[in-house]
């Protein structure tokens, strides 16, 4: 195996928690004077880290309420409908049968991440879970990418990503380390490879076989 460490993105590569986001959007804005976007507006905002999406949608003197209101009731809400990605579990105990750890890196707030991981029974697969708020910066910031690497004990010449955004793309470019990407999040093909994307994959299962010549079997299809 070329690779001894692996970086999962987690909105879009390793579960869709896209229904539960989109809720709390629809929650929040409409208290601040904005009307509640489709599920479509909200997964081409997210990616960024969650104040840079909500600017998105509201002003910065809105900003700070609209945050408060999102995080209480993501706090109450957040695991109702969250699930795994086809083929995430398996191909994140395949690594596993090979040796390889594999690890968190997201900007969505880390103990959220560390709360949905638990939650949905993977956080043994994981070497570490590293999110918003666990280190100054956000992706795709190459000083995270060194941190993050640093703390794992990791070099980049074995090191990669696997995302679904241009974010994704551009952290593992920064960051100089091999990425691979899957469309099952918020960008199309089209939209990686413009951002720099070479290895794109319909989904993990063949992302598994293409980028790290694992075969598995999805428990869900897709």
């Amino acid at each position: 195996m070329r690779f001894q460490t692996v970086l999962f993105d987690l909105d879009g590569t390793l579960i869709d928690h896209l229904p539960a986001i989109h809720r709390c959007y629809a929650h929040t804005l409409p208290q601040v004077g904005v009307p509640a976007p489709t599920r479509e507006e909200v997964r081409h905002a997210i990616g960024g880290g969650l104040e840079n999406a909500m600017r998105r949608f509201v002003t910065e003197a809105d900003l700070p309420r609209a945050l408060a209101l999102y995080r209480a009731y993501w706090d109450e809400t957040m695991l109702d409908g969250v699930e795994l990605m086809p083929g995430a579990g398996e191909l994140l105990r395949a690594l596993a049968a090979h040796g390889v750890a594999s690890s968190v890196l997201t900007n969505k707030h880390g103990p959220s991440s560390r709360r949905v991981c638990e939650h949905l029974g993977i956080r043994p697969l994981l070497r570490s879970v590293f999110g918003a708020g666990d280190t100054p910066w956000l992706k795709p910031d190459p000083r995270l990418t060194a941190q993050v690497l640093a703390t794992l004990g990791a070099v980049p010449a074995t090191a990669c990503l696997v995302g679904d955004s241009p974010f994704d793309a551009e952290t593992a470019q920064r960051g100089g380390i091999a990425g691979f990407f899957v469309t099952t999040g918020t960008h199309a093909a089209e939209a990686l490879r413009a951002a720099g994307a070479e290895q794109v994959y319909p989904n993990l299962t063949a992302l598994g076989r293409g980028a790290f010549g694992l075969e598995f079997t999805s428990s869900r299809p897709g």
